[in-house]
């Protein structure tokens, strides 16, 4: 069983900064590979970043692009997603996830975005953005 908890979200005008981290419980936390996702009110969940069971390699949504950064320790069981120059339309409900195959290291961000890839989630944690 593994656990997931996020931590890191609030308020924030826009242009503004939040860096989200998610805890894992588990000691195989560094074989796998993690995502963010998120989910605004009456929207599906959406991709947002990935990380390669190694940190070697991201993926990122096109929509944040170049503002968001995903990274993990694994000394730490930590993903991190540094998220700056932040759009109201970031506002959102943002979850972490753990992907099921261990070492998974596909190249394309179309896998990473497909949400059966993933088995463990967090509870999540709000965002909000304002104008």
């Amino acid at each position: 069983q593994v656990q997931l908890v996020e931590s890191g979200g609030g308020l924030v005008q826009a242009g503004g900064s939040l860096r989200l981290s998610c805890a894992a419980s588990g000691r195989t936390f560094s074989r796998y590979g993690m995502g963010w996702f998120r989910q605004a009110p009456g929207r599906e969940r959406e991709f947002v970043a990935a990380i390669t069971w190694s940190g070697g390699s991201a993926y990122y949504a096109d929509s944040v692009k170049g503002r968001f950064t995903i990274s993990r320790d694994n000394a730490k069981n930590t993903v991190y997603l540094q998220m700056n120059s932040l759009k109201p339309e970031d506002t959102a409900v943002y979850y972490c996830a753990k992907t099921k195959i261990m070492m998974w290291d596909y190249r394309e961000t179309y896998y990473w975005a497909r949400t059966r890839e993933y088995d463990y989630w967090g509870q999540g944690t709000q965002v909000t953005v304002s104008s």
